[in-house]
């Protein structure tokens, strides 16, 4: 591995402590330079803030490029681990999201949260959860030595079910939140950031391994990537400075329901997994993507629906600051429990034999 390769990795590693030092220097600059920030968040079309759609682009156009489509084929040949990943991530997690927002902000920690706010922190809640990760579950798959050929089916079905599923699903949340929705704004996002990405990546892919530039091109992009999920953060934190500055217990309290979302979706879809009888090698992947949030998303579908100074915009950079060390720690039970998976899996084949 070349030593940039490796300091790639070693930045995706500690990507909560690049995140923790952007979200410092972001509120820094917004209590510093508001008329900056300001600015920015009046660059609009169509409700689409131009600055943060070219950084969410370069943000989620080298993730999409990973992804072979040709790898659907795939999908039978896992069909149980895959079926139970496609249940926790759209029949499950977001509407479990929905619940603990409802539960943990409306209920228990109402006393401590700006009234005005909190139906902008559950909607970044919904908007989290409503779609999958797809890059970041290629470290995960690997830190438990997962199946590729399951991974990569798996976010390549997840991407196309995306297309379709992720507008009606955050639509119907938040109704059900009493959140209105924008509809023509939502499904402006889902074309933005979803329908065209994948197109371009699909064509993109194609053309470059045509031509056996993929890995060259992955290579260039990786860091600029990584650059620009920095200067979202730092962007977002800018324009909530104020804010942050008077309510810090605001991260704390928001970062609490998306914990226990990821621990009960990959303990549910781990434990799934072995009532099937599914390898471990698929189950450790499952629990994981089945867990882990499309973040980049979340956070440019919360600025166009809600605003840069929003409560749901700063509830979906929460998520990423609380998804690298919790997924990480869900990687640690996954490798630790190989043993118990395993016996309960042998045992049932077993039974069946």
């Amino acid at each position: 591995m070349s030593d940039s390769r490796q300091a790639m990795g070693l930045f995706a590693r500690y990507l909560t402590l690049w995140v923790f030092l952007a979200i410092v220097a972001g509120i820094g600059l917004g209590n510093l330079t508001p008329n900056l920030f300001h600015a920015l968040g009046d660059m609009e079309l169509a409700h689409i803030n131009l600055p943060v759609a070219l950084l969410i682009w370069a943000m989620i156009l080298p993730m999409l490029l990973k992804i072979d489509y040709s790898a659907l084929h795939e999908v039978w040949h896992h069909r149980r681990g895959i079926g139970v990943t496609l249940a926790i991530n759209w029949l499950i997690k977001p509407f479990s999201m929905a619940l603990l927002g409802f539960i943990f902000l409306r209920l228990l920690f109402a006393g401590w949260l700006d009234p005005a706010q909190i139906d902008d922190y559950i909607a970044g809640l919904i908007l989290l959860a409503a779609a999958p990760c797809t890059a970041m579950v290629f470290v995960w798959s690997r830190l438990v030595n997962g199946h590729p050929q399951f991974t990569l089916s798996q976010v390549a079905l997840n991407d196309v079910v995306m297309i379709f599923a992720f507008a009606p699903i955050v639509g119907l949340l938040l109704g059900v939140a009493s959140i209105t929705v924008p509809w023509d704004t939502l499904f402006l996002s889902v074309l933005l950031y979803i329908v065209i990405p994948v197109m371009v990546a699909y064509i993109g892919r194609k053309a470059l391994l045509s031509k056996g530039k993929l890995d060259d091109v992955l290579h260039m992009m990786d860091p600029i990537s990584m650059a620009a999920l920095l200067v979202t953060v730092v962007l977002l934190f800018g324009f909530q400075g104020e804010q942050i500055i008077r309510q810090p217990l605001v991260i704390l309290l928001l970062a609490i329901p998306i914990t226990v979302q990821v621990y009960f979706n990959s303990m549910l879809a781990y434990w799934l997994n072995r009532k099937l009888g599914v390898d471990h090698a698929v189950a450790g992947p499952s629990a994981l993507i089945g867990a882990s949030n499309f973040f980049e998303l979340a956070v440019a579908a919360a600025i166009a629906l809600f605003g840069f100074e929003s409560g749901a915009a700063l509830a979906t950079v929460v998520g990423v600051l609380v998804e690298v060390p919790v997924m990480l720690s869900v990687v640690a039970i996954v490798n630790r429990t190989k043993g118990w998976y395993e016996s309960g899996t042998t045992a049932m084949e077993v039974r069946h034999g």
